[in-house]
C-alpha cells in the first residue's frame, strides 16, 4: 500500500476513533450491514488524498479503494451509489464530531465576551471546484477559474454552538450580495461578526435599525464622517492616523455618505515587519499593472482597521472569536442539485476544519501537540 494512502487513514484515526466512525455510519444509516464501503473508508476517500476534489472520477476513487485496503474491490458505480441522502447525513454528523474536537482543544465562549449578546454570529463561506458539467446549475466565478463551483454560506453562533445558516449557492454569487440573507436573521441583541467580504454599509445599517450588533473590517475606501460645531464633516483617514499615538485607539465615526451609520473605529498599529510586507507586496502589485501607490494607501497598510456598533459601554476592544461545536441544519440547496454535489459540499467543509487538528494524537490523559 503506497505511503500516502496509509497516510490518510493515520490522519484520520488521530482525529476521529474508528469505533466514533462506524458507529456513525450505522446510527445514520449509511452502513447497514456488513459492507465492502465502511464509513472509514469513506471518509478518507473523500476528506485525505489528491483524490478528494471536483476533478476525480469515481474509477479513480474506486481504485482508491482498492489501494486504501487491497482486499477491497469496488465498483466506480458502487461509490456513485454511496452518493446518497444517507452518505451526506452521515458526513454532517461528522461534521459535528470534527467541530467538537476542535472545541475541546480551543478554549471555549468567554463570558466577558458572550454575556452581552444574545447570540454572537460569525458569518463566512467557502467555495469549491465542481465538474464543467454542472455550470448551469453552479456557475462558476468565471474568467480563468473553474466553469462551475459552488459555495458554502454559514452563520455560526460561537454562545449557542451552532449553525443557525447554512446554504449551498453558485459559486458566482459574492459575499457582499449573499449578505442579505445573512442580515435577515437580524434580531435585537445579536453581534454579527463578518470578514471584508461581507462589508456593506446598508448591510449595516439594517442591523442597527434591528437592534443588532456588527464587527467588520474597515472598507478604506468608505467615506467616513464626523460633527464638528453640529455640522458633517468627512475625516480624511490616512491623514488623521498620522496623528495617533500608541498602540489602540478608537472613536465614534459614521460611516456612508447617505448612509451615516454611526459606529466605532478601532484602529490597532501593525508590527513593523508585518507593515513592510504589506507595502512590498503593494507596491509589487502596482508595478505590474503600471502604477505607483499612493502615500495614504501606504499609511493605511500600517494599520488594522475596525468598525463597530457595540457601545463602548458593553465592550471597549476588539476580542478575537475562537472555535464551537456545532448542530449542522442545512438550508435547501438549489433545485436538481445532484445527491453527491451535497455529499462533496458536506467534504468540503469537513476538510476545513480537520487539517490542523491531527497535530494532535491521543495520550492516556487526553490530547498533546505533536508539533
Amino acid at each position: 500500500m503506497a505511503e500516502h494512502q496509509l497516510s490518510s487513514l493515520t490522519m484520520l484515526t488521530e482525529f476521529f476513533a474508528t469505533e466514533q466512525i462506524e458507529a456513525a455510519a450505522r446510527r445514520t444509516g449509511f452502513v447497514k450491514r456488513t459492507s465492502k464501503i465502511t464509513g472509514k473508508i469513506f471518509l478518507a476517500l473523500v476528506t485525505f488524498g489528491a483524490w478528494s476534489d471536483a476533478k476525480t472520477t469515481f474509477a479513480q476513487l474506486a481504485a482508491k479503494v482498492t489501494q486504501l485496503d487491497e482486499h477491497i474491490d469496488v465498483s466506480p458505480e458502487a461509490i456513485y451509489q454511496r452518493m446518497h441522502k444517507r452518505a451526506h447525513a452521515f458526513l454532517q454528523e461528522m461534521i459535528q464530531h470534527a467541530l467538537a474536537q476542535t472545541h475541546a482543544i480551543a478554549s471555549g465562549c468567554e463570558d466577558v465576551f458572550c454575556a452581552a449578546f444574545t447570540k454572537v454570529y460569525l458569518a463566512d463561506s467557502t467555495g469549491f471546484a465542481l465538474p464543467d458539467s454542472l455550470k448551469d446549475t453552479f456557475p462558476g466565478s468565471g474568467g480563468s477559474a473553474a466553469q462551475a463551483g459552488a459555495k458554502i454560506q454559514a452563520v455560526w453562533d460561537y454562545k449557542s454552538s451552532r449553525f443557525d445558516h447554512f446554504a449551498l449557492t453558485a459559486w458566482n454569487i459574492p459575499d457582499q450580495k449573499y449578505v442579505d440573507q445573512v442580515v435577515a436573521l437580524a434580531q435585537k441583541g445579536i453581534l454579527f461578526i463578518f470578514d471584508l467580504g461581507y462589508f456593506k454599509l446598508q448591510a449595516f445599517a439594517d442591523l442597527a435599525t434591528a437592534g443588532a450588533y456588527f464587527l467588520s473590517r474597515l472598507n478604506h475606501q468608505t467615506t467616513l464622517l464626523t460633527t464638528v460645531g453640529g455640522q458633517w464633516q468627512p475625516l480624511a483617514l490616512a491623514n488623521w492616523l498620522t496623528t495617533v499615538e500608541g498602540q489602540l485607539l478608537e472613536r465614534p465615526i459614521f460611516l456612508g455618505e447617505k448612509e451615516r451609520v454611526a459606529a466605532r473605529l478601532i484602529v490597532a498599529r501593525v508590527p513593523e515587519a508585518i507593515v513592510n510586507e504589506r507595502r512590498r507586496k503593494a507596491r509589487k502589485n502596482a508595478k505590474k499593472k503600471g502604477y505607483t501607490p499612493c502615500q495614504a494607501h501606504l499609511t493605511l497598510l500600517a494599520w488594522s482597521l475596525f468598525i463597530t456598533n457595540v457601545p463602548p459601554t458593553i465592550w471597549s476592544s476588539f476580542l478575537s472569536p475562537g472555535r464551537v461545536i456545532s448542530i449542522w441544519p442545512l438550508s435547501r440547496p438549489p433545485k436538481k442539485t445532484p445527491p453527491y454535489v451535497i455529499c462533496m459540499a458536506a467534504c468540503s467543509s469537513l476538510c476545513s476544519i480537520m487539517p490542523s487538528v491531527p497535530r494532535y494524537v491521543r495520550t492516556s490523559g487526553g490530547r498533546k501537540s505533536v508539533n
